[in-house]
């Protein structure tokens, strides 16, 4: 019989990925409105879609009242709804 070496596996450490905090909770935070449209496009996809909190880090209280600004601004055709 030979001897074979055994390498062990690299030993890794768990991601820890940094919590991110809500764009709107600070003081100095705009506010949601449907007229803002600047605001409104950096949470729209290129596609013309809602991006989800989970990428954003919107909170889920602002979230609501983001889609809600968002929906609201696409009935005044202030933005479009698709982006083709």
């Amino acid at each position: 019989m030979s001897t074979l070496s055994i390498s062990r596996p690299a030993v890794r450490r768990p991601f820890m990925r940094r919590r991110k905090s809500c764009p709107f909770a600070s003081k100095s935070a705009p506010q949601i409105d449907y007229k803002d449209i600047k605001l409104l496009q950096r949470f729209i996809s290129e596609r013309g879609k809602i991006v989800p909190s989970r990428i954003t880090a919107v909170s889920a209280k602002k979230q609501r009242l983001l889609s809600k600004a968002i929906k609201r601004a696409r009935f005044m055709a202030l933005i479009p709804y698709l982006l083709a």
